[in-house]
This record gives structure tokens, C-alpha cells and sequence, in this order.
């Protein structure tokens, strides 16, 4: 059966004034927050970005989803999980910090943005699922409690799954820096010395110290790495790549996260999809994070896969070609949302409805 997405184009991200008329008319058309109950604590989760970082959904989009998840009669929280690599976001005091420089504050939501403490064992949900490759999955409890979420996905490119959207936001993103990476652990990168021109980078991010400088050339030590990637993302110039093999790895495990985390919440999870500001990275990425696709809208659904299969789909047709392949010829983002649909987590099959 196909699942319901709906779709809302946005010519200009930049003017936010009508992005936020086109979401508006698109939640109340979608009718996806008539998932939330009165009284029902809702998990609202999302990538407040990385410092240097611009591509994440605005704060002025959000406030329009959370006026929505209020006027439910609901409590609501805006969060999301500490990160595996080292930045700003790694530790959950610093996170908030960088959450309110980019304007995720109360006052701006009209709700509490929270960031849990993966170091406190409160915090942290075990949620035993015996999947294939993920046996018990460690996720932040607020979204494992909550009684429903509502996942906000900036959708754009990613260096180890293609693309990044509503099952990377909920699967990876609300995966506490333990869970992270048990999906990442398999993935050590392949550095290719003969291009590189010694900057140093890698060796900086590095949050496992696996990589040193050897005649100004960056050497691994696999032994230490723990599959994060954050080399990846920091090298200047392309030289350090993941394994396809192990990239489809990490896919499938993401996949099996989403499960964990929504498999008590039949029924009562929502996404939305943002296809604007379309970078070639994920909002993790630090640097300069060129566009790749032109702004296509905004999509609503019950289903995490249709709307990420639908989300692809039109940012290529968008495109001419798909851009994700271009930007990462050795992923196959596919593979997530097949995997997915395999483990019941919904269909690619979908119809899309205009708004």
C-alpha cells in the first residue's frame, strides 16, 4: 500500500515570510500533527547545526511546528543528541550553548530545548530490538518516552549515506554518542596519501587521536579509529573516503536506530522533510558546504521512508540527475530507505499530494 506525502514547493528559502505561509498551508492540509494528543509529551527532534554551520532549519520554520504541536493542547520539547566527533555540539552543556546562538531558544519556540547528557545514565534509553545488525539500541529516553515525536529533517547530502533526511534524523540523531558509534564502528576510512598535501586537518578533528603526520603525510592508526568520520568531512581535499561496503553498513544500522526509537510510536510520529538550502554535507559539516540542488519545498508524512524516497525523488527531478550520486559516486543512499522497508519501518511505494 502507498503511503500518503505531501508537498509544498518553495521557489526562495529565502524569503522566509512565504517559506513559513507555505507550511503553514502544508500542516494544514497534511493534518500529520493530528498524531499529538492533549497532554501528550512530544519529543520535537532536530540538527541545531554546527558551529560555522548556516544550512539547518531555520528557527522561524520551527516556531510554526511548535505553535502547531502546542495548540494540540500537548507539551512539547526541541532537541537533539550529542554528537560522536569533536565539536561543538560533542558535550550536552555546549550544545545547548551553540543551540541558543543560532536562535533555538525558548522565547524565539515558545518551548524548552533540551539537550540530554549522555553521560548520565537517565538520559540514556536501552531499547532491545534483535535486528541484524543492532541487537539493543542506545537512545536518548527523552525520545524513547515521549508519547510522540515530531522529526524536523533538513534533507541534503551526506559523505557515509548519500543523503541525509527523516530516517538519519531519527536513527542516528536521537542515537546516544554510545549508539552512534556502534553504527559508525565498522567504518574505517581509506586515506589516499599520494594526494595528500599534509594540512593537518584530519589529525585537529580527530576525537580518537588515530591519525598523526608521517613526512607530512596523514597516516591512520585502525587500531584507534572509531569510524566517525570527522576526518572525512574536515579534509580540504577529498583524499579520505569511506569504504562502500562499510558505508552500507552504517545505512542499514541507521535504519535499525529509526526502528528503535519508533517502535513504540505507531501512530503517533510525524515528519517533515525541508528540501532547501540543498548542501552537499550534512549540517555536522563545519566549512564551506557548497550547494548541489536548487530549493525544491517541503514535505509531510506519517511515513519516514516515503517521505525521504519522495524528498530524493523530486530533488533529482529538480536537478536533472542525481545529485547525490554526483556528490558521493561510492554511496548508494537507497540502500537506508530499502533496508528500512524491509524491517517494517514503512514503504517507498508513495503518492504525492500538492498543496
Amino acid at each position: 500500500m502507498k503511503s500518503r506525502v505531501y508537498f509544498t514547493a518553495v521557489k526562495d528559502a529565502e524569503d522566509i515570510k512565504e517559506v513559513n505561509g507555505q507550511l503553514k498551508k502544508l500542516l494544514e492540509k497534511s493534518r500529520v500533527l493530528d498524531v499529538i494528543r492533549k497532554k501528550d509529551k512530544v519529543g520535537i527532534k532536530m540538527h541545531f547545526g554546527e558551529a560555522g554551520n548556516t544550512g539547518y532549519v531555520r528557527p522561524a520554520h520551527v516556531r510554526v511546528i511548535c505553535d502547531g504541536v502546542l495548540s494540540k493542547g500537548a507539551g512539547a520539547t526541541l532537541s537533539d543528541a550529542n554528537t560522536l566527533y569533536r565539536g561543538r555540539r560533542l558535550h550536552a552543556e555546549d550544545h545547548l550553548a551553540l543551540a541558543r546562538e543560532h536562535g533555538f531558544t525558548k522565547k524565539a519556540l515558545g518551548i524548552d530545548v533540551v539537550i540530554p547528557d549522555d553521560k548520565k545514565e537517565e538520559d540514556i534509553a536501552a531499547v532491545q530490538i534483535n535486528q541484524k545488525h543492532i541487537q539493543t539500541a542506545k537512545a536518548a529516553r527523552l525520545f524513547i518516552d515521549a508519547d510522540a515525536i515530531v522529526s524536523i529533517s533538513h534533507f541534503k547530502g551526506h559523505a557515509l549515506t548519500g543523503f541525509g533526511g527523516a530516517i538519519k534524523n531519527i536513527g542516528m540523531g536521537c542515537a546516544t554518542r554510545e549508539g552512534k558509534l556502534a553504527q559508525h564502528c565498522d567504518v574505517a576510512p581509506v586515506f589516499y596519501t599520494d594526494r595528500c598535501n599534509g594540512c593537518g586537518e584530519c589529525e585537529l578533528v580527530c576525537p580518537a587521536e588515530a591519525i598523526s603526520m608521517e613526512n607530512d603525510k596523514a597516516v591512520l592508526d585502525r587500531s584507534k579509529c572509531i569510524g566517525c568520520a570527522s576526518c572525512v568531512a574536515a579534509c580540504p581535499n577529498m583524499t579520505i573516503f569511506i569504504d562502500t561496503e562499510a558505508g552500507d553498513a552504517v545505512q542499514k544500522k541507521m535504519a535499525e536506530y529509526a526502528y528503535a526509537v519508533l517502535g513504540n510510536k505507531k501512530g503517533k510520529a510525524c515528519f517533515l522533510n525541508f528540501a532547501l538550502r540543498i548542501n552537499q554535507e550534512c549540517d555536522c559539516w563545519p566549512f564551506k558546504n557548497p550547494r548541489i540542488a536548487p530549493d525544491v519545498g517541503i514535505f509531510a508524512s506519517l511515513d519516514p521512508v516515503a517521505i525521504d524516497k519522495a524528498s530524493f525523488d523530486l530533488v533529482n527531478q529538480a536537478s536533472g540527475e542525481d545529485i547525490f550520486k554526483k556528490a558521493h559516486p561510492k554511496e548508494d543512499g537507497l540502500k537506508q530507505l530499502r533496508h528500512a522497508q524491509d524491517i517494517g519501518l514503512g514503504s517507498m511505494e508513495y503518492d504525492l499530494i500538492s498543496v
